[in-house]
């Protein structure tokens, strides 16, 4: 029946470019959508196109963001001597979901892959050894994924960083390797961000 409606054919067809959405589920998606109040998909309509003209980047941390600075650089209660480098929006989120962490966040944008053409000037490592030259923070917090390509991402940064004055630490391994920090347990990320070790 999806076919022969074109409209409802191609809301399927983008759902399904959705991560975790199959066409089973885009196809229920889509014909919940179609039945559904006028208000309440259009409500979901605006929502996105909202999001999408609103978003920006912090100049800060490179978080997303709709205001500039983000709420969390812009919070005057968070330890600004404390900064925790993660590769991507979602591990801010993530991290943010424990509860444990009251200090700054610096987003890398991704981690170095060679065999992508991403190397470490593609990242906003540039931009973090800036914010540590300032003087105000005291430890950066490396809470890259447990990946080959994270920790050599993770080795870089530490390597930008040797001779200025801030301690480097390192989430400790309770996370699995090759894992990604999106997927790991609330319990599992407390202990690594109590846990963290320093960067030799």
């Amino acid at each position: 029946m999806a076919d022969a409606i074109p409209t409802l054919a191609n809301l399927i067809r983008q759902l399904t470019r959705l991560p975790g959405i199959g066409a089973r589920t885009a196809e229920r998606l889509a014909f919940h959508l179609m039945n559904a109040p006028q208000d309440e998909a259009m409500a979901l309509a605006a929502a996105i196109s909202d999001m999408r003209s609103r978003l920006t980047e912090c100049s800060v941390c490179y978080n997303r963001t709709d205001a500039d600075p983000c709420a969390i650089c812009g919070d005057a209660s968070r330890d600004r001597t404390l900064v925790c480098v993660v590769e991507t929006p979602r591990d801010v989120a993530r991290i943010e979901e424990t509860g444990l962490f009251r200090g700054l966040y610096h987003v890398l944008k991704g981690h170095v892959a060679p065999t992508e053409g991403i190397g470490p000037d593609d990242l906003t490592i540039r931009a973090l050894v800036d914010r540590v030259r300032r003087g105000e923070i005291r430890e950066v917090i490396l809470a890259t994924n447990p990946t080959l390509e994270s920790d050599a991402t993770a080795l870089e940064v530490c390597e930008r960083l040797k001779g200025l004055p801030v301690t480097v630490t390192r989430l400790a391994r309770g996370l699995p390797t090759g894992g990604t920090l999106e997927y790991v347990s609330r319990n599992v990320l407390s202990d690594a961000l109590s846990g963290r070790q320093q960067m030799k």
